[in-house]
């Protein structure tokens, strides 16, 4: 069964710098520490990013005082978002959805460095105005 989504490389590349980090620090560390370290894994890897770009909301219209701040935008294009929690809750899906169309990303990733025994990650994928979500999880390294 071959996936097929936009951004699959890039995405790939992103998800084996979170197994990395995943890998060397283990759980149970904050989600800043997590960030620190998929930046430098990043860097390493050569991934381009930029982290904690703010952007602008709007409801019909007009811009909102409340903004939107991603942990990191990868490839211009994949919002990464962090987390620490034990697993991952509907909760944390729903901001990134919330967010769907603050950028216009094409896919967004929820990655949970909190999980054990393994990495938790979700992929959401904009494919015109219907939402694909693929969602996996993967022991320590990609497959």
């Amino acid at each position: 069964m071959s996936e097929d989504f936009p951004l699959k490389e890039e995405t790939y590349r992103i998800l084996g710098a979170c197994f990395e980090v995943y890998n060397e620090m283990g759980r149970g560390f904050l989600e800043p520490v997590y960030q620190e370290c998929l930046e430098l894994e990043l860097q390493l890897q050569e991934i381009p990013f930029e982290s904690q770009v703010t952007l602008e909301l709007e409801y019909k219209t007009h811009k909102l005082e409340k903004k939107y701040q991603p942990d990191l935008i990868c490839y211009g294009n994949v919002v990464v978002e962090i987390k620490a929690a034990s697993r991952l809750a509907i909760e944390h899906e729903a901001q990134l959805l919330n967010y769907m169309n603050a950028g216009r990303f094409e896919v967004r990733l929820l990655v949970n460095f909190g999980h054990y025994p393994k990495l938790e990650y979700t992929r959401l994928v904009n494919q015109k105005k219907n939402h694909l979500r693929q969602s996996a999880s993967s022991a320590g390294k990609m497959r």
